[in-house]
């Protein structure tokens, strides 16, 4: 069975807004080696447009910087499943509609033969937290304190247990904290 990752950044205050946190070469390649070694990722509508809107002009376009241009070629890449009620059609090739509820298409992906799934959307970790489903967390917190914007950890419905199966700092002073969260 495929593993479910959820992976996120987030300020030290607990923020996810990506406009808050470092994009370093370093960072950019950390992700770009995790979407090497997964091969869907699962989004919201925010965020699928809001990286439907930026990558694909990059791939287009390089900026002329390794850690970024790699980053959008991966990003390119990979499978992208949307889950949203209002999105009728896709622009980005590589993207398809989710034709189930979360759950029911989180499963069958599962069962599918495959490398790692990737969840990158704070709405979906929460709902997906909610019903137990992440196999994996990789939140890269930022040494940052933005004091305003959305939280991760809103409306989790029971406590969860995790447990720390290692860490990565990088030299911005971010930090990626792998856990695993205990089933109930």
């Amino acid at each position: 069975m495929r593993k479910l990752i959820a992976a996120i950044n987030m300020t030290l205050d607990g923020n996810c807004d990506h406009r808050a946190g470092i994009a370093d070469d370093e960072l950019h390649h950390h992700y770009t080696e995790l979407l090497r070694h997964s091969d869907t990722v699962l989004y919201g509508r925010i965020t699928y447009q809001l990286m439907e809107s930026y990558w694909p002009d990059v791939v287009k376009n390089p900026t002329g910087n390794p850690s970024t241009d790699e980053f959008a070629v991966a990003m390119e890449n990979i499978s992208k499943v949307v889950f949203s009620h209002t999105l009728k059609h896709l622009d980005w090739e590589s993207a398809t509609l989710a034709k189930r509820d979360i759950e029911e298409e989180v499963l069958a992906l599962r069962q599918q033969p495959g490398k790692d799934i990737l969840v990158g959307s704070r709405s979906l970790i929460i709902t997906l937290l909610n019903l137990h489903l992440i196999d994996e967390f990789q939140l890269c917190i930022q040494p940052i304190i933005a004091g305003k914007g959305l939280s991760l950890f809103e409306n989790i419905n029971d406590r969860i247990v995790l447990h720390l199966k290692k860490t990565k700092t990088f030299g911005s002073g971010a930090t990626v904290f792998y856990y695993e969260p205990r089933k109930p």
